[in-house]
């Protein structure tokens, strides 16, 4: 073959360091595209279980150790306030879902809440319901004001024409005068299937998949950038949205996205039934 004795030793000698540097680079290449494809929002342990999928299996200590040597850094965390208004003289129903956020059908438990987020020197609200059996928002609402027509209403009317309710349906919110109001009093009670749940006064963690749904859009996505407009807002927030829904992996589902998981179930109660 023209080659001489020591090209031929070296060849043997080197190889496994050849492979191994164009494994590097491939793998690094995923990594880059896993992280961008999550919009800067991955850190090493979501990156470890994205790789997986295409089995590549490497320690998350590893990865850290990569994205660190690439400059990839998921994107800062802050704080936020939450707000809500339970002084009114509305009656106020039981907490009848005493923190039991799983669920195994779809349309049997929503959580549903309501955030500020400044756009100039003004708020816009969001309000979001949450189906606990795949974490999928299937119902949201942006407004201008915190009237109940355009926030709970608004989006218990989006959820409603998404998806169907299931026997003993539960819905659940914190004391806010929204869900306490006449409006929806009366709407859930006109509806058998449903049961309204609410959480205690003061105490977050009564609705904390709710909450934490605000943290992780706040902190991944609207804080990155400043709003000057409604309109601005709502697209931002619809685009995030359908990603969360159709992309971003939850460790609460064993690191399934809320539509793979809306897939299984389905696919279950198709089997059941």
């Amino acid at each position: 073959m023209k080659v001489s004795r020591n090209a031929y030793y070296n060849w043997i000698a080197t190889k496994d360091d050849v492979v191994e540097k164009e494994t590097l680079v491939l793998l690094k290449e995923r990594i880059r595209s896993i992280f961008q494809r999550s919009r800067q929002i991955y850190g090493s342990h979501r990156i470890q279980k994205m790789l997986e999928r295409e089995s590549l299996f490497y320690s998350r200590s590893y990865v850290a150790c990569l994205m660190k040597e690439m400059g990839l850094k998921s994107i800062l965390r802050r704080k936020y306030i939450v707000t809500t208004n339970s002084n009114h003289s509305f009656e106020v129903a039981e907490n009848r879902l005493n923190r039991d956020f799983t669920s195994s059908k779809l349309g049997k438990k929503w959580v549903s809440d309501i955030t500020y987020i400044r756009v100039n020197n003004d708020w816009n609200y969001l309000t979001t319901i949450i189906d606990l059996a795949d974490r999928k928002i299937i119902g949201w609402s942006l407004s201008e004001d915190m009237t109940t027509e355009n926030t709970v209403l608004k989006a218990w009317l989006h959820a409603r024409s998404n998806r169907s309710l299931s026997g003993d349906f539960v819905f659940h919110s914190d004391r806010g005068i929204q869900y306490t109001s006449s409006k929806m009093v009366h709407l859930f009670s006109f509806n058998r299937k449903i049961t309204q749940s609410m959480s205690r006064k003061g105490n977050c963690w009564d609705n904390a998949v709710a909450e934490s749904f605000f943290k992780t859009i706040k902190n991944e996505w609207l804080y990155r950038f400043k709003y000057t407009s409604y309109s601005q807002l709502y697209r931002s927030v619809a685009d995030y949205i359908n990603w969360y829904n159709t992309e971003r992996i939850h460790s609460s589902l064993g690191y399934l996205s809320p539509l793979e998981m809306e897939i299984k179930l389905r696919e279950k109660a198709n089997e059941a039934a």
